[in-house]
């Protein structure tokens, strides 16, 4: 075929008026009416052979003139009410003939159709029995599987209508469909199991049955019925029929039936929300119309069927995460056992992990190491593979068709045309790729696929016919494995989970030792070198006895030495204690042994000791207590926290200033403050002060940085808690809170 010809082809597929065919079916009369006036404005040809009326008589005419008064109310009434499914059904009589209307509403105008009542319809009970709505909803509740709800259907809705083939379709993802259940006569030709190329319905049919449950054809043989006039007068616009029953359907579709060797048809919809899942379609070798009633229970079927089948696949779906459980729980295991990384542990368990997803062959990467257990690619392959699905971004990754996203794997889709892969956000390469070799399945095609079109020439161009030989065709299905379900991707997601799990636990069980181990370190260095610091500052006090800094040039020199050696060694040991109160702050083992105290005392000696400093720089150094006032508190550590705060005080305030200490009570605690009219800390500072490491640059050239976040895992270890407020230039205070002793009354 040329170019040019497919081009016109795919213009002509794509404009096949299916929804504006412009006629109707002939066993039926269809017409059209305005609003509200019910004026007759189209009707169908036929109208004169069924109903004895000339077509052009009744055009603009209102509808009783052919009905009658009482039908044409009853026809308003359910108009004006919407309830065109719910009222009484219409029947009228032509010609002697009984007939049943149906009426509907689509783009702003009435749709009335006629077609012949079937009072006597008896439809032929080939499996013994005949069949009821409402059995055969009791018997598809009580199906257990989903194969037993397709068989149950099939055979009942035979049963209610007599066609001689009923059989289910349904959509796959690519767009073909399959045959997943049948219900033939002896002597149709079986259908079940086959695939359809997706050709054999395009996309504007399956649109018609997705927003129409039902389509019907009594006999494929027929000769359309055009409808007068041709244009609807009001629009100048052809008839949208999607919902009319009498629609005359595609010519081409009609040969398609009589091909397949049946003349009437019927389908149902399956639906799984607002998708189309599927087809219930009943085929018959004679002419055969189910009345509308009939009709309308396979509908509820359908609808029915399709809600069966919506919660039979979430029940699937749950069957499916169940039986990956223990394997999964088995593989959890495996990685809380190993001893240096989750994807160690997983290595050891190569067949467990093929069997969790039904595999060929799995591979697991952890930096450098990989190890591969079954039907896999070469290293390099699987190398240059993980590079790609780590690049995608995206944790975890399946595909039935991997050379299609990721063309080197033609190289080996021999033993992976399909992938699952997972990865963990680590620095290093990691991951598990699971791999499915080509299945090179056997499908049993209706028909070519590759060739699913035929072409005709008539006078209205280059046509599509269908097919005329439904010879089963052998499809190897190349670069393609079996699907990955929806429990395999669970199971891949929650191996993930897993792994990320453990791989955090680990972390943190490392971090811990690491600290634990700091821990330890610290307070074997504190230990072991307090002593031999005693020792030198020892040293130094006998050496500053034996040099006088009254004596000559060189007797001076060695004394000054020897105090800058005692004030180094002074300062050794007071950073050897921080860090020790550091060490244990951060480990969470900072105790204290409060007792009750005094408050007025604790400020006593607190003044005794400091005082001095504050002498030297012409600081007013003030104590203010509230009488009585007793606390439980560690005295060592509450001192220690006074201490920092208020030689933190004189350190900062300038020569002259003044700094004040308070206590006072606030209900079951007591509230200390440290104020002072230093130079004050930066707003941008003032958050990190209990910092560990923070310090003040400027007038502070020896501070570690360790004093205010001592003070603070003191005050918590109280049960208290610490602040502090600063404005540049004008001073800083810090305030903390400790217990009141609590008193109990005599009984």
């Amino acid at each position: 075929m040329k170019p040019e010809d497919f081009e016109e082809l795919l213009a002509n597929c794509a404009d096949e008026p299916i929804r504006f065919p412009g006629a109707i079916q002939p066993h039926g009369v269809l017409l059209t009416l305005s609003e509200p006036e019910l004026k007759i404005i189209q009707v169908s040809a036929n109208v004169g052979t069924l109903f004895g009326h000339a077509p052009e008589a009744l055009l603009n005419q209102p509808l009783h003139k052919l009905v009658g008064a009482e039908h044409a109310q009853a026809v308003q009434a359910m108009a004006e009410d919407n309830t065109f499914f719910d009222a009484p059904s219409l029947h009228v009589t032509f010609k002697g003939a009984q007939f049943e209307g149906l009426l509907h509403r689509h783009q702003d105008v009435l749709v009335l159709e006629f077609e012949p009542r079937l009072e006597d319809f008896k439809p032929r009970a080939r499996n013994g029995r005949t069949s009821d709505l409402g059995k055969m909803l009791q018997r598809l509740q009580s199906a257990k599987t989903l194969q037993a709800l397709y068989a149950i259907s099939v055979n009942e809705i035979q049963a209610m209508t007599g066609y001689d083939r009923v059989l289910i379709y349904r959509f796959e993802e690519e767009g073909h469909g399959q045959v997943i259940a049948e219900a033939s006569a002896p002597f149709m030709e079986l259908f079940n199991g086959l695939f359809f190329p997706a050709s054999d319905i395009p996309e504007q049919a399956r649109e018609l049955y997705r927003t129409n449950w039902l389509r019907i054809i009594p006999n494929a043989s027929y000769e359309p019925v055009p409808l007068l006039p041709k244009l609807r007068p009001d629009t100048g616009q052809p008839l949208d029929l999607s919902f009319a029953t009498l629609r005359s359907v595609s010519p081409i579709h009609c040969q398609y039936m009589q091909n397949m060797g049946v003349l009437s048809s019927m389908s149902i919809s399956l639906m799984k929300g607002d998708k189309l899942w599927g087809l219930i379609s009943c085929g018959n070798r004679e002419p055969l119309l189910v009345p509308n009633d009939l009709r309308m229970a396979c509908q509820t079927i359908g609808q029915v069927l399709s809600l069966q089948i919506s919660a039979m696949e979430a029940l699937d779906l749950s069957r499916q995460r169940e039986e990956k459980v223990e394997a999964l729980a088995l593989l959890d295991h495996a990685m809380k056992a190993a001893e240096d990384n989750v994807f160690d542990g997983l290595a050891q368990q190569g067949q467990l992990l093929m069997d969790l997803t039904l595999s060929g062959g799995v591979a697991i990467i952890e930096d450098k190491q990989m190890h591969r257990y079954g039907n896999c690619p070469e290293p390099a392959q699987i190398r240059a593979l993980h590079k790609w699905l780590q690049d995608s971004g995206q944790p975890v990754f399946s595909s039935h068709n991997l050379a299609s996203a990721y063309p080197p794997a033609a190289e080996y889709q021999a033993v992976a045309s399909g992938v699952l892969a997972m990865s963990l956000p680590k620095p290093v390469d990691n991951g598990v790729l699971w791999f499915r070799p080509e299945v090179k399945e056997n499908i049993n095609w209706s028909g070519d696929p590759n060739k699913p079109l035929n072409l005709e020439t008539s006078d209205a161009g280059l046509r599509l016919r269908p097919r005329t030989s439904f010879e089963i065709w052998k499809v190897e299905m190349a670069g393609i494995s079996t699907q990955w379900s929806h429990g395999d991707l669970f199971a891949a997601n929650d191996l993930r989970r897993s792994a990320l799990e453990n791989d955090l636990s680990r972390q943190v069980l490392r971090e811990r030792q690491a600290v634990r181990a700091r821990d330890e370190l610290v307070a074997v260095v504190s230990h072991d070198l307090r002593n031999p610091m005693t020792v030198i500052s020892m040293l130094c006090g006998m050496m500053q006895k034996a040099f006088s800094s009254d004596g000559p040039h060189t007797s001076r020199r060695i004394s000054s030495a020897i105090d800058t050696m005692q004030q180094a060694a002074g300062r050794m040991n007071v950073l050897l204690e921080d860090l020790l109160d550091t060490s244990k702050i951060e480990a969470g083992r900072y105790v204290v042994k409060p007792v009750a105290l005094d408050v007025s005392q604790l400020f006593e000696e607190a003044y005794s000791l400091l005082v001095p400093l504050a002498t030297e720089k012409g600081i007013d150094l003030s104590f203010n207590a509230e009488p009585g006032l007793q606390i439980n508190a560690d005295p060592e550590r509450l001192f220690q926290v006074l201490s920092n705060l208020i030689g933190n005080a004189i350190k900062f305030t300038p020569r002259q200033g003044n700094i004040g200490i308070s206590a006072m009570s606030n209900g079951e605690e007591i509230v200390f403050s440290v104020r002072d009219s230093g130079e004050g800390i930066a707003p941008d500072q003032l958050p990190h002060v209990f910092d560990r490491y923070w310090t003040q640059a400027e007038n502070n050239p020896t501070g570690s940085g360790l004093g205010l976040y001592i003070t603070q895992g003191i005050v918590k270890a109280h049960g208290g808690r610490i602040d502090a407020q600063s404005q540049l230039g004008q001073g800083s205070e810090f305030r903390f809170t400790v217990p009141k002793v609590t008193v109990v009354a005599n009984s």
